[in-house]
């Protein structure tokens, strides 16, 4: 399984890679707005939006490339480790 990530804390990015990693899913992540983000995300199982990190704008493209991919969101307010793995334990 796929996901992508969009939102969380700089400093985290390594753990959401390892706790990806333990459930067997294979992640990007993405904390800041890329120029070509759009490009980057390319077709995941699932998409996992930590809100309470994450601009609109970002929001926004993400929303829009699982719409028109028909991918599945998760939303989420906080960018924790236990959140993450309480996402991938639910889809993984």
């Amino acid at each position: 399984m796929s996901i992508v990530i969009i939102g969380g804390h700089d400093r985290m990015v390594r753990q959401y890679h390892d706790i990806c990693k333990a459930y067997k899913c294979k992640a990007k992540v993405f904390t800041q707005m890329a120029g070509d983000l759009k490009k980057q995300m390319g077709k995941p199982d699932l998409f996992v939006l930590f809100t309470n990190t994450v601009s609109h704008k970002m929001v926004k493209c993400a929303l829009d490339e699982a719409k028109r991919n028909n991918i599945e969101v998760v939303r989420c307010h906080t960018s924790s480790r236990a959140a993450l793995e309480e996402i991938l334990g639910n889809y993984c």
